[in-house]
């Protein structure tokens, strides 16, 4: 599969092509089905969480593979939850990935708990075992592993390396539906693997998240948690089956799933199946197509596994001729959304003051990746005709 010459040349830096629309970075899908759906709750009158969302819980556990899962308001208060729920003494080191969303660091933050940064591995862009093992040497108490981009990491191998039990791991999982480890769906196995419904996400619904765990008694732990440590029961109070009564077990946060989203989430599922076919898809076009282009490094593939395929970021390097930023620029003026991820927590101000610079020193994998990232568009809603627009026009980048 090749870019014509037609097609390169016709691609200018100045706008898109003529009679062609923009491409944005991402476009959220909300089926039709889904739309209904929530028409439905919304004439029901109940769009708390209700009866919906633990139907939404049942067929994502279906989904997945899980025995479990508990449906939250976001992944970053997943991380927040299964954290909490290792019942650790506060200050205690957690070890976390610097190249990640500063979102799931301040889980860690708001849990009580002091984020110790792992570099980042610089074929994968996730963390490696030998650097997990230096960053554990500065104390692990726990761990949070990240399938960034949607490629999949082996969390049992990852504990070993920080001398960590597979249950003081909590796995990110924001990037990971759909990826598979050892043959078995991220999150199936899991003592607690957080997910996200953002609306860039793989299973968009807006907002969201959930917790998947093979622990039956956790499960119930965090249903409380989620509404306040209110008995999981809570929501049923208002029910004319119900009862006023409620018991306060466990400590917990405002961090509840309601029924609309649920409603959107069931009908989104039924097309997850169909959009994780056409990323790989996707990817695997961005992949025939760029590898002709100089000065690009692709993104790495696993093995055995399969990618989720949540991101398609690449590296600009220095024989492309162009700084990664002027790239964004160029195709920005082409008409092409584009985005990095992420800016290492490092060298966020906050985390710099709340950690301190120097206790980490140099974070020499992150510090080299970072320039260098550029995610390209991919969702669902992409054609053909959209990814070769992106790629003749890096082609043409390239060529200056």
């Amino acid at each position: 599969m090749t870019i014509s010459n037609a097609q390169a040349s016709a691609v200018t830096a100045s706008g898109p092509l003529a009679g062609d629309r923009e491409i944005p970075f991402c476009r959220t899908e909300i089926t039709g089905e889904a739309q209904q759906a929530a028409l439905r709750v919304l004439a029901g009158g109940w769009v708390t969480m209700g009866a919906e969302s633990v139907a939404f819980e049942d067929e994502f556990a279906s989904w997945v593979g899980a025995r479990h899962a508990v449906a939250v308001s976001s992944c970053t208060a997943a991380i927040q939850m299964a954290l909490m729920a290792l019942d650790l003494p506060p200050g205690s080191p957690v070890l976390t990935p610097t190249l990640t969303f500063c979102g799931a660091v301040q889980a860690i933050v708001h849990a009580r708990l002091r984020p110790v940064l792992i570099d980042a591995d610089e074929e994968t862009l996730a963390v490696s075992a030998a650097g997990v093992a230096a960053a554990a040497r500065r104390g692990a108490a726990a761990m949070v592993v990240q399938h960034m981009a949607g490629y999949p990491v082996d969390s049992a191998e990852l504990a070993a390396a920080a001398g960590l039990p597979i249950g003081s791991v909590v796995e990110d999982a924001a990037h990971g539906l759909g990826a598979t480890i050892g043959g078995r769906a991220i999150g199936a196995d899991a003592r607690a693997a957080c997910f996200s419904f953002y609306a860039t996400k793989n299973l968009p619904i807006g907002e969201g998240g959930a917790i998947t765990t093979d622990d039956a008694d956790l499960a119930e732990r965090f249903r409380r948690m989620r509404l306040h440590g209110m008995s999981g029961d809570a929501w049923r109070r208002y029910h004319r089956s119900g009862s006023w009564r409620y018991t306060v077990a466990d400590s917990g946060m405002k961090a509840n799933f309601t029924d609309i989203q649920a409603a959107i989430g069931r009908a989104q599922l039924r097309a997850l199946g169909r959009w994780q076919y056409r990323r790989a898809a996707i990817a695997a076009r961005y992949d025939a197509l760029l590898a002709q282009v100089p000065g690009l490094e692709l993104p790495p593939r696993p093995l055995d596994d399969l990618h989720a395929w949540h991101l398609y970021i690449v590296r600009v390097q220095d024989d492309f001729g162009m700084s990664r930023d002027a790239v964004v620029d160029a195709l920005a003026a082409a008409g092409i959304g584009t985005s990095v991820h992420f800016i290492p927590v490092h060298h966020q101000p906050y985390f710099r003051d709340l950690l301190g610079a120097d206790e980490y020193g140099s974070l020499p994998g992150a510090d080299a990746i970072f320039p260098r990232l550029l995610s390209l568009p991919l969702h669902p809603g992409l054609s053909d005709a959209d990814i070769d627009q992106v790629c003749a026009a890096l082609m043409v980048l390239a060529s200056r």
